[in-house]
């Protein structure tokens, strides 16, 4: 898909965008504190499931699971050297979820480390990193690419320009931030997004970190600042944590479809959800929506 093949594509109507992955398949077994990447790879049934519920709800995109199938983070789990074959198969079992009827989204994420000079990644390093599971994610056949969940504006950019070195898919950029629209590695969404826009982003907005009841002003406001669609995929309201160590969210799905729609009339045109949501979730939005 090129950036004006995405353009026409919103321009037909909202693009709904897929929920949580990573709470469903712990629902479905797999085990924490372990490489979720490496384990979707050697376990594809629970994720072909999921994706397959998901775009049965209504969802236009599934994102692969290569939320951290760069070289830096694999490197925490002595798994670099697998970064081509992870985000290769990765692909692979989205698509076969997908089996040609929705779109298919590389997902790229933060590394988590603080950029030169704030912090002791250099440039080059980070955007090499991102070169190398960029070009394995097009090789692959993704349709887009997602850089969600992301805590600072420059890293984001440096994901644009990495992708821009390689391929010419549409870069969707999604940062997580506070019910402020403060970003968690220091400055503004509203500032970000101008920034990101002007970097050739091809839609920007928030993911994650909070629940759409506390983003209708957030979503406006970015919607004043940029001419490019908005991106509204929160959180499933505010976690409780038990004494198991699990996060229970705070809403159900109709509750979230109800504030989702809020967000939608705001000036969001690719939604979804985040940490807490499933299917059924993104079902009742597309009812309401």
């Amino acid at each position: 898909m090129t950036k004006q093949e995405f353009q026409q594509r919103i321009a037909q109507g909202p693009l709904i965008l897929d929920g949580a992955t990573g709470s469903n398949l712990l629902k479905m077994g797999m085990p924490r504190g372990i490489c979720s990447e490496q384990w979707i790879a050697e376990h594809p049934k629970p994720l072909i499931q999921l994706q397959k519920a998901y775009i049965e709800a209504g969802s236009h995109v599934v994102y692969a699971p290569t939320f951290l199938a760069n070289p830096i983070s694999l490197k925490s789990h002595g798994l670099a050297h697998e970064t081509q074959r992870l985000n290769h198969e990765l692909v692979r079992i989205s698509k076969e979820a997908a089996a040609g009827k929705v779109l298919v989204a590389g997902d790229i994420s933060t590394t988590g480390k603080l950029m030169e000079p704030m912090g002791e990644m250099p440039y080059q390093t980070l955007f090499n990193a991102y070169k190398e599971q960029i070009t394995y994610l097009a090789e692959a056949g993704v349709d887009l690419l997602v850089a969600e969940t992301m805590m600072a504006a420059d890293e984001t950019m440096v994901i644009l320009e990495a992708a821009r070195e390689v391929c010419d898919l549409p870069v969707l950029c999604s940062l997580t931030i506070e019910s402020d629209g403060s970003l968690f590695f220091g400055g503004n969404i509203y500032d970000a997004v101008e920034t990101l826009e002007a970097v050739g982003a091809a839609a920007v907005g928030c993911n994650c970190s909070v629940g759409p009841d506390q983003l209708e002003a957030v979503i406006a406001g970015i919607k004043k600042r940029v001419s490019i669609p908005v991106i509204a995929k929160p959180n499933a309201g505010m976690p409780k944590i038990t004494e198991t160590g699990d996060a229970v969210y705070s809403m159900g799905p109709e509750e979230f479809a109800a504030h989702m729609a809020v967000l939608y009339k705001a000036g969001a045109s690719l939604l979804g959800g985040c940490c807490g949501t499933d299917p059924e979730y993104i079902r009742a939005l597309c009812k309401r929506i």
